[in-house]
């Protein structure tokens, strides 16, 4: 069974990435973390790092080539379309001064497209830069039936280091989007990120963030030997993943110059009615916005 983005269980529980979907209890957002369990904490407590510095640097170094071997595997067969993002994002529609004004979006770490098809779909003003990691991704973007050049432009891009104003004009998005993204990348980095999808963002822009939070299904089914460091895992396939707490994506931001306008946990529980599981789920949902000055 896989973990989905939106928090639903599909098959064998497992600690790979989120899958398809199959049922969830409506999700509350909140303030605060989920409460352990007492089980859950003195197992929490015990863990300690066991992976080598070398191996570390390995896994660093072979980030890209990961998550391109996931591609290739999956390829765009993995995940499913997310048109639930409208719906969660009202600053996708409310940013507008007028309704037929139309919309430059960043979708920074776009995979296969699942987010940006759906948005083309029910939203002809608006204009997609999308960018991946993985070049097996990007490639499978711009093979889409729906990939239009005059509605969207891919392109592969290593957020922590190459320079997005190669691609995207200085100061021209409105919106950007980071979707289960920021995870994957090393937290010694992701204030690169941000320094660099900020440069695009127009003074007054927003960032959507939705990711994986502290103490998630997922983070607590990893075992001793894939922690990488506090919160911060590896999978079986090399790929990495972290999961926030409110506490350190807020500080995070604030420090490369964006205000918080909302940040909460979304708690949901899953259900796979055929194995009789039910499972807390952990996701962080929160929305910067860039000073006007």
């Amino acid at each position: 069974m896989a973990l989905s983005e939106s928090g639903v269980l599909s098959g064998a529980i497992n600690c790979t990435h989120p899958g398809k979907e199959e049922e969830s209890k409506d999700q509350a957002n909140t303030p605060t973390a989920r409460v352990l369990t007492l089980e859950e904490q003195e197992r929490l407590n015990g863990e300690r790092a066991l992976v080598s510095d070398f191996k570390l640097m390995k896994l660093e170094k072979e980030a890209q080539k990961n998550w391109d071997l996931f591609y290739k595997r999956n390829t765009t067969n993995f995940f499913k379309d997310r048109h639930w993002t409208t719906r969660e994002f009202e600053e996708l529609k409310a940013c507008r001064e007028f309704e037929s004004q139309k919309l430059v979006l960043l979708e920074a770490g776009c995979g296969v497209g699942n987010c940006i098809f759906p948005l083309l779909e029910d939203d002809l003003n608006i204009f997609v830069y999308a960018c991946d990691f993985s070049p097996r991704a990007v490639e499978f973007v711009r093979q889409n039936p729906l990939y239009c050049p005059d509605r969207c432009c891919a392109f592969q891009c290593d957020l922590t280091k190459d320079d997005l104003m190669e691609n995207v004009p200085e100061s021209s998005v409105d919106v950007i989007t980071l979707i289960f993204v920021l995870s994957a990348v090393h937290p010694d980095k992701m204030k690169l990120v941000l320094e660099n999808i900020s440069r695009v963002l127009k003074p007054g822009g927003f960032i959507l963030f939705r990711d994986y939070g502290l103490y998630d299904h997922a983070m607590l089914r990893f075992k001793p030997v894939n922690k990488l460091g506090e919160n911060f895992y590896v999978r079986q396939d090399g790929t990495r993943s972290y999961f926030f707490s409110k506490e350190f994506l807020a500080e995070l931001f604030e420090k490369t110059g964006f205000k918080c306008v909302s940040n909460d946990y979304v708690l949901r529980e899953t259900v796979n009615k055929k194995e009789g599981l039910c499972v807390p789920r952990v996701f962080l949902q929160s929305k910067f916005m860039k000073p006007e000055s």
